[in-house]
């Protein structure tokens, strides 16, 4: 059912409500209407990396571990497999008539805000920095959410619209000041993407100002662009307490009653909180319109006809509650997991270790025996996990392996945790290999309100510094006082800084995000060589002291897009157990753009995946330009010897520039295209051994 057929049979029952009828559907927590045999309907439901805080569930990697894996498709894969559980159990909660909170079909994910600051606790929800990769795995996921069937399988909401990445402290009365250029090249693509490519069927607005104006009632985002300048066809919903700011925090309007009329005759349909109760003293003093109501109940009402729920038969609802994190979902997921491990250092190659060679193994670190780590923020409840710990048990069966945390996450070392460190020393030192395991977890880095403060380290959900943790860095030290055979795996959210002892000291560095349920497993098959690591980076770690004020949106100095300091590890990059080369790069024109084709051949000793990464850079003097940016991706997989010609189709948006007004437009000096396994820069050519082909686009 499209949208305009669900739109004109909502009208037809919307016209039966009473104004004070169609007010209470224009709450998240919208209350059954008896006589016109409406059941309720709470509209808030998550489903980030896995269908959440509902009881069991596959729990995949956290997003932006996803995003790592440059594979949209895989990532379809994993929420086509998400809607699947979302079906089963909505399918068992509407047996029950249980329709609360987390129980029905319209989740508020994806996440496509900009990952511009390594420090935002939120940016692990994301897809990274770059606006082309965002866009692609976003569309990606609404996809296999939504599905291609009659009705929608469910309802994807693209958040947080549209220029929002922190500080998490001051997100309910900051005002995000943006440029013309930086608004459209880089906030607005991802979402642009969501609505006019992948029929993304709601849009979640920000608790911050944009430009001085609260983006749940923001004239420019929402009316000129949104619903007019892209013809959104869906519901716009309020961020939790987003309209309740912009008179108690942004002092926007004058009364709460201001703020909920401002909000609806701006075209936000739906309020998570409370203030759209307000409406009836807004409607009885003439602020707003039943025309108002009719249009936000409408909208509305559309998608709940669109998931089919008016049917007399229910579509999927053979889907049975069996399916929730069964075998095929795990096998999937651990698939999933172990595209999203990136490989930053592997000096004279020493993994893979050999199972049946290495004797004694040292596992070690906070994150080594931990569950949280597993899971990210908005996480489900999978069935089974599978630690760092209990991964490498099972794969190197033939080994003793030592486990000790060594120190907490934030604290240790002393007082009742005097002898932590030394426990895990004592394992390092007796051990042929150590893997380290450091980093991060949701309760350090996340949502205000969610994590917590560790003074002079994170506050409110965001870190202050790229670094680990005081107490990591220096168990750190102290198991490189005693090994020399180390494996430093690191997960958290977003890049972290091991710190240049342990750079240098480490024979292997693997970026392993919050890997899902299964990730212990994929982290240890890495390990012993089952799979040669294919992932990339999808954020800059860049070097302390070079990123600009955390409340700068500026894109200047910002990603590798605009960086002027080389980064310690750059967007784009990874390193394998198998090497590829890329020859024969031909450009073409098309009429949506340009077609790339670069032969690529496998010149290592065992199969691999490789992700073909296309970019462009702009010859352009009128206006700021990126150094280069991402626009293909397609991912190779190929045996020892094998080659391949390659072909990624690049979008004519993605061939434009960005001036200084917005307006995407012809590069003056025309357009170079590059292809390789990393993006065209000095630092990835240093850490890879090989340099990007280019050729001049013609026209």
């Amino acid at each position: 059912m499209d949208f305009k057929e669900a739109s004109r049979r909502a009208a037809v029952l919307v016209e039966k409500m009473t104004a004070e009828e169609k007010i209470s559907q224009l709450l998240y927590n919208s209350p059954a209407i008896e006589r016109l045999g409406i059941k309720e309907h709470n509209w808030w439901n998550e489903a980030l990396h896995g269908v959440a805080r509902a009881g069991t569930a596959t729990v995949f990697p956290q997003t932006i571990g996803m995003a790592a894996s440059f594979d949209p498709d895989k990532l379809r894969e994993a929420a086509d497999v998400i809607s699947t559980e979302a079906r089963a159990k909505y399918n068992q909660s509407d047996k029950f008539g249980d329709h609360g909170i987390y129980k029905n079909l319209t989740f508020w994910s994806p996440n496509i805000n900009i990952f511009r600051d390594p420090r935002w606790g939120r940016g692990q929800e994301t897809y990274g920095e770059d606006p082309f990769l965002t866009a692609m795995m976003g569309c990606a996921f609404i996809g296999g959410i939504q599905g291609d069937g009659e009705f929608l399988k469910a309802a994807a909401c693209a958040k947080h619209f549209a220029v929002h990445s922190g500080p998490e402290k001051e997100r309910h009365f900051f005002d995000a000041v943006v440029s013309k250029q930086d608004l459209w090249e880089t906030y607005l693509p991802a979402f642009e993407w969501a609505v006019t490519r992948a029929n993304v069927r709601g849009i979640m607005g920000a608790y911050n100002r944009t430009n001085g104006q609260p983006c749940c009632a923001h004239t420019e985002l929402m009316g000129e662009i949104l619903f007019g300048k892209w013809n959104f066809e869906g519901y716009f919903v309020s961020d939790c307490g987003a309209i309740h700011d912009i008179f108690a925090s942004h002092h926007y309007t004058d009364s709460h009653v201001e703020s909920a009329a401002v909000s609806l005759k701006r075209g936000c349909d739906l309020n998570c909180g409370e203030i759209y109760t307000k409406l009836i003293d807004a409607y009885e003093t003439d602020l707003i319109t039943d025309e108002d109501l009719t249009r936000a109940a409408t909208h509305l009402y559309a998608i709940r006809f669109m998931l089919g729920e008016f049917e007399e038969e229910r579509p999927y609802s053979d889907i049975p509650f069996t399916t929730l994190d069964c075998p095929s979902h795990r096998a999937l997921n651990l698939e999933m997991a172990k595209k999203t491990l990136v490989l930053l250092k592997n000096e004279d190659n020493f993994l893979p270790l050999s199972p049946e060679k290495v004797k004694t193994i040292a596992a070690v670190g906070p994150n080594v025996q931990s569950v949280r780590v597993l899971e990210g923020n908005y996480e489900g409840r999978a069935s089974h996990y599978i630690t760092v710990a209990d991964g490498i048990r099972d794969v190197f069966t033939d080994s003793s392996v030592y486990v000790a945390d060594g120190c907490k996450l934030s604290s240790g070392g002393k007082g009742t945790h005097a002898d932590w460190f030394s426990v895990g020393s004592a394992a390092a030192s007796n051990a042929e290999v150590t893997v380290l395991c450091v980093g991060l977890d949701s309760s350090i880095e996340g949502e205000e309100g969610a994590a917590d403060s560790v003074k002079g380290y994170c506050d409110g959900g965001d870190r202050l510094v790229l670094t680990l943790p005081p107490v990591q860095r220096e168990l750190v030290d102290k198991i490189c006082d005693v090994t020399d055979n180390l494996v430093i795996v690191i997960m958290a959210g977003s890049p972290v800084d091991v710190g240049e002892r342990a750079r240098a000291h480490a024979k292997a560095i693997i970026q392993a995000w919050y890997p899902g349920a299964v990730g212990g497993r994929a982290i240890a098959e890495l390990l012993a060589g089952r799979f040669s690591p294919s992932a990339r980076m999808p954020i800059t770690l860049p070097t302390e002291g070079t990123l600009p004020d955390f409340t700068d949106y500026s894109m200047d100095g910002r990603t590798y897009r605009f960086l002027t300091d080389a980064p310690e590890y750059p967007f784009g990059y990874g390193l394998g157990y198998t090497d590829f080369r890329y020859e024969n790069l031909r450009t073409e024109r098309t009429d949506e753009g340009a077609r790339v084709t670069v032969t690529v051949t496998n010149t290592g000793g065992m199969a691999g995946e490789e992700p073909v990464q296309i970019y462009a850079k702009y010859a352009d003097s009128r206006f700021r330009t990126p150094n280069c940016q991402l626009c293909g991706i397609k991912t190779v997989k190929l045996a020892p010897g094998e080659s391949s010609d390659v072909i990624v189709d690049v979008d004519d948006y993605w061939l434009k520039t960005v001036d200084n007004e917005g307006n995407r437009v012809d590069p003056e000096g025309g357009v170079t295209l590059y292809a390789g396994g990393h993006q065209p820069d000095a630092r990835s050519d240093e850490l890879t051994g090989y340099a990007c082909l280019r050729k001049k686009l013609e026209n």
